[in-house]
Formats: structure tokens, C-alpha cells, sequence
């Protein structure tokens, strides 16, 4: 796929605000899922399965939404997409924020199959615990 296919790969998800039925379609099985020590659930998951249940599980489960904002999308011809962006959260106590984020994507056939994350990870701990 050429680097526009890529972006317009991850932009779908973006834009769906990531729809388990988009995440299911443009998800591969096997991705690695990087996420930035310091933030909610920092770690790195091994699988979509994973990634639901042990990432996104206990994440969601402190906010009433949160999903993210792709601002600028940049790619290369390797397979990487680079989004900049939010994540647009709000808590169950009603409390709300906008936190940054760099997403690093690898698209291979169609599918991403990692993602690497860095993140305002000070501004979700401040929403979340004040």
C-alpha cells in the first residue's frame, strides 16, 4: 500500500472514534500495542484481544468517553504513519480534558499492526485524580 492508502487507513479509525466494528476491520489480530509509561495502563499488549481487555477495559471504565482526535497525519513509504492529535476524555465525575498525543503507526497489508504512543500523560492523571 503506498503511504496515502496508509493514511487513509488510519484516518478511518480517527474519524470513527474508534468504532469497535472499525477497530475490529482495520486491527490486526497480532498487533503490538505500545502505550507510554506514566500513562492510564502504560505497557506494551501483545494482541487485539489483549489490547481490548487489558488496556482498554480498565481505561474506559474510569471515563465516560475518551477516544482520539487525529489532527495532522504525516507517512512514509515503510509502512508508518505519524498522527498528531488529542484525546478527548471525560470522567465519570464529569470533569474533561484534551490531552496531546503522538500515535506512530506500522501498516502492513492492509492492517495496522503496531502502534506506539506518546502522551500528555500528566494531563489524564490531573482529569482523573485532580
Amino acid at each position: 500500500m503506498s503511504a496515502s492508502d496508509n493514511i487513509a487507513l488510519v484516518r478511518r479509525l480517527y474519524e470513527s472514534q474508534a468504532a469497535p466494528a472499525v477497530l475490529e476491520e482495520v486491527i490486526d489480530p497480532d498487533i503490538v500495542w505500545d502505550i507510554t509509561p506514566g500513562f492510564p495502563g502504560g505497557g506494551v499488549y501483545k494482541g487485539f484481544e489483549s489490547v481490548g481487555r487489558d488496556f482498554f477495559g480498565p481505561l474506559l471504565e474510569r471515563f465516560d468517553t475518551f477516544y482520539p482526535v487525529g489532527e495532522e497525519y504525516y507517512a512514509d513509504e515503510d509502512g508508518h504513519v505519524f498522527v498528531l492529535g488529542h484525546y478527548h476524555c471525560e470522567t465519570k465525575r464529569s470533569d474533561r480534558a484534551d490531552a496531546r498525543f503522538v500515535h506512530i503507526w506500522t501498516a502492513r497489508d492492509g492492517r495496522l499492526v503496531k502502534l506506539r504512543q506518546a502522551a500528555d500523560s500528566l494531563v489524564v492523571d490531573r482529569v482523573l485524580n485532580g
